[in-house]
């Protein structure tokens, strides 16, 4: 299934017709919600997101497309060349994506940051049109509900969780809004000469800060020293108790979303992807990070 789909998104990809006299086209690696093509044209390269809307999970083009041309508008982001329904072209630009080890780094870790700080300072300026919310929250419940619907095999662990999310929520209290990526995996963030990318906003929309950089520090497997360091370079201060809550609370968050993304995706995708290797990797991600913020509480 999973092969017919790439030589049809190829297909597809081929046939757009902003092109003039496109060369062989292959696909790129690294997508799990949508395929990336690479093609030569007129002696240019550009990558095609082949995708549709996948409303389970909160991925709407339209909104992806917004926020795309937003971030290329702040210095973010590849540029939009052609747009339509389930395409997108974008320039291609030499960078190499970003690994956990490379964020161990404190340089590269700093680089980010400020790139975050960016994101969150700029591009809703260069917004038009709507735009989702991201409200991990929410996007929780609907996963629960979902996979409970279509008899998950996860389902007996949903109970537990949504009580363990709703206590999140209450911890991360009222928030200040800015528009964030809301998918901080390494992978998404691109090394090239002299400067860093940020791409694939299928998940934008307006959330809290926190979201980010809590999402940052899972994916990339931040330490406690690390993570200090981040919220002081973002925060521009020494984070107090209260923050350090509120960040940990939304740490657990992010990796219970990704979870539970996961476990929907096992039942939903047709793209050759071990997800339930994926659903366990984040799952002990998650169970450890919520029990070091169950202990803070603990304390409080």
């Amino acid at each position: 299934m999973s092969g017919d789909a790439g030589r049809q998104a190829i297909a597809r990809a081929l046939a757009l017709p902003c092109w003039e006299a496109p060369g062989e086209a292959e696909l790129l690696g690294g997508g799990i919600t949508n395929f990336n093509v690479l093609i030569e044209d007129g002696g240019r390269r550009y990558v095609v997101r082949i995708g549709e809307d996948i409303p389970h999970h909160g991925v709407m083009r339209f909104n992806e497309l917004a926020i795309s041309r937003a971030a290329h508008a702040a210095g973010l982001a590849p540029a939009v060349i052609h747009a339509e329904p389930g395409a997108m072209v974008l320039e291609f630009v030499e960078a190499a994506p970003l690994s956990e080890s490379d964020l161990q780094e404190r340089q590269t870790r700093e680089q980010v940051i400020e790139m975050i700080a960016r994101c969150h300072r700029d591009v809703a300026r260069h917004l038009r049109g709507p735009v989702l919310a991201f409200w991990v929250f929410h996007v929780i419940r609907d996963y629960a509900a979902r996979l409970a619907e279509m008899g998950s095999p996860h389902a007996p662990l949903l109970a537990g969780m949504m009580a363990e999310a709703a206590a999140m929520e209450a911890a991360v209290g009222p928030v200040h809004l800015v528009l964030g990526h809301n998918d901080l995996l390494p992978a998404n963030i691109l090394r090239g000469e002299g400067r860093l990318w940020l791409i694939d906003w299928e998940y934008g929309g307006f959330n809290t800060p926190l979201f980010d950089l809590a999402g940052l520090a899972s994916n990339a497997g931040l330490g406690p020293g690390a993570e200090g360091e981040m919220l002081r370079q973002y925060f521009g201060r020494a984070p107090d108790g209260g923050l350090m809550r509120r960040y940990r609370a939304m740490k657990c968050a992010s990796l219970l979303r990704e979870t539970l993304w996961s476990m929907v995706s096992e039942m939903t995708s047709g793209i050759d992807f071990d997800y339930a290797a994926y659903t366990a990797e984040n799952l002990a991600r998650y169970r450890a990070a919520r029990d070091e913020f169950q202990s803070l509480r603990g304390q409080s």
